[in-house]
């Protein structure tokens, strides 16, 4: 099917009242997807990921830059009560509106899900909270490391006689934005035939729970909680980091078959048909014998040997590789997902793309994240029709800047 030239999302209005990461993350999702995303920030301050640097890209931080592309930028006081019927003459002409703040925030604003349904009764409505919208922890701030931990991702993440970690990047906000987007997309479809909103809630626990899979089922299975085992796996051996001579690799010998090609491969026919490796089984059983002698096996040969030679036989490994490596790599490179986009302050922002490939409807064209009110008079004039003086007195008065 040849391209159309437009997005999925073109025509889908988002407003976007959220900041920091798990929301941004969500709002920028949608405006890759065509959506046209209007973002609403407080005058003076912003988003607080603004805040978050070094580093900085010329006058932008670097972590805002990252979460914040295809959006508008608008600052309005919502504190203030001509702010606060600003939002609503948004709310009006938008299909979705996105918020993460604490459950309650909006009601005590008087634009929470009740109130906007009432009025905007086809708006798609999103709430991100760290721990839901009831129960005892409702009031609960979502701060990533803290539902990391809370959700039993850091328990199982870490070397087996070390203290628990958490993963490398901001795995509860990503996720959370990732399902919010999910949700939205899933009431945009229902719309169609009911004509209706719905509020789409997002807990970033339960979105982390989620996570836990096979974990969890393991508890469910056993009444055994699954504890850390660094980058071992709890039902496949040898399936794991390995050191070789200058580098690290990844091997996954995840079946009996490739368990005899990585043998073949190391020269090692004398442990293939051992019988306590010969079966899947066997290697999880007998993982304490197994592991120093793949140990051993891979550090005589350098990375990058062992990677052509495990993978010629059809061998799943690879490289354990810095963001540098990836982001500089041939890989991101031949597959076109490197954004270059010129920001009026930073400069030429580069970005890695939406993951998303569309075939009738590509996700070509990315804008760069917003100056903080670098959005509002065209806004607040093209779809509110306010005229140049309004505006003026406005941004006189501190409700918009």
């Amino acid at each position: 099917m040849q391209p159309t030239g437009m997005r999925p999302l073109d025509g889908i209005r988002v407003l976007d009242l959220t900041r920091v990461v798990s929301g941004p993350f969500c709002t920028m999702q949608l405006g890759d997807l065509g959506a046209e995303v209007i973002k609403v920030e407080r005058p003076g301050a912003g988003d607080d990921s603004r805040a978050f640097a070094p580093p900085w890209q010329g006058d932008q931080s670097a972590y805002f830059l990252s979460i914040n592309r295809n959006k508008q930028g608008v600052a309005i006081d919502l504190k203030s009560a001509a702010g606060r019927d600003l939002l609503w003459r948004l709310i009006a002409v938008s299909d979705v509106l996105v918020e993460n703040f604490r459950p309650g925030a909006m009601d005590r604003l008087g634009m929470g899900w009740d109130a906007v349904h009432a009025r905007r009764p086809a708006l798609v409505y999103a709430s991100i909270s760290g721990f839901g919208d009831s129960g005892a922890q409702r009031e609960r701030a979502g701060y990533d490391v803290i539902v990391q931990g809370e959700a039993g991702i850091m328990d199982l993440t870490g070397q087996p006689d070390g203290p628990p970690q958490k993963v490398g990047t901001s795995i509860a906000d990503l996720v959370s934005g990732l399902t919010a987007a999910q949700g939205i997309l899933a009431a945009l479809y229902a719309r169609r035939d009911t004509g209706l909103g719905q509020h789409v809630t997002v807990s970033m626990y339960e979105a982390v729970a989620a996570l836990l899979t096979f974990n969890a089922g393991i508890h469910f299975a056993t009444g055994v909680s699954p504890r850390r085992r660094g980058n071992g796996h709890a039902t496949i051996v040898p399936y794991e980091t390995f050191e070789a001579a200058d580098g690290w690799i990844n091997l996954g010998v995840a079946n009996d078959d490739l368990w005899r090609r990585f043998c073949a491969v190391a020269g090692r026919g004398d442990i293939v048909d051992d019988p306590r490796f010969a079966k899947a089984a066997d290697r999880v059983r007998n993982r304490d014998d197994l592991l120093p002698i793949v140990c051993a096996i891979i550090r005589q040969r350098p990375r990058d040997a062992w990677l052509e030679s495990l993978d010629a036989a059809g061998v799943p490994c690879g490289a354990i590789r810095s963001v540098g490596e990836v982001c500089d790599g041939a890989l991101l490179r031949e597959r076109g997902m490197i954004a270059a986009v010129e920001h009026p302050s930073a400069g030429t922002v580069r970005m890695v793309k939406s993951p998303v490939g569309l075939s009738a409807t590509p996700l070509d064209g990315y804008a760069p994240p917003p100056r903080l009110g670098e959005h509002t008079d065209a806004v607040l004039r093209d779809l509110l029709g306010l005229d140049a003086a309004e505006i003026a007195e406005f941004r006189e008065q501190g409700v918009v800047q």
